[in-house]
């Protein structure tokens, strides 16, 4: 698995309620009969059709996890970091992945950068000597 993965561990941190995977298959709530939260992927029991998988990737969780994630980054350099985190996992794992999901995580990694940018610029040369880790 990827540091991503490791990082937000899906199955142990995420609370997948029966409507938001309903709405996720586009299917009446009563066709799901129970849902597995697997290590790695969910596993949906349905009447219809049987069971199902799903991966964490294609849930609005985890784009809001790793949005969190983004938003702790307190420097830029722990903010570039990640960013190599999310295109390893957006990479090794590219059909999981739309361009939708593309869009809403660069946005938020931008609005984030432009904020822990625009924090750095107003410090001034003093504070720089008196900064944690100088």
């Amino acid at each position: 698995m990827t540091q991503l993965f490791n990082l937000l561990q899906p199955s142990q941190n995420f609370r997948i309620s029966v409507s938001e995977i309903a709405k996720f298959l586009n299917i009446p709530e009563q066709l799901i009969v129970r849902i597995e939260c697997w290590q790695y992927v969910l596993f949906v029991h349905r009447c219809d059709v049987g069971g199902q998988f799903i991966s964490y990737r294609k849930l609005q969780q985890w784009l809001l996890a790793t949005a969190r994630q983004i938003q702790k980054c307190s420097t830029l350099l722990e903010l570039l970091n990640f960013l190599v985190e999310i295109r390893e996992d957006c990479q090794k794992h590219e059909k999981q992945y739309s361009a939708k999901h593309h869009q809403f995580l660069s946005h938020i990694w931008f609005q984030h950068w432009e904020s822990l940018c625009s924090e750095q610029n107003s410090l001034t040369p003093d504070s720089w000597l008196l900064a944690p880790g100088s």
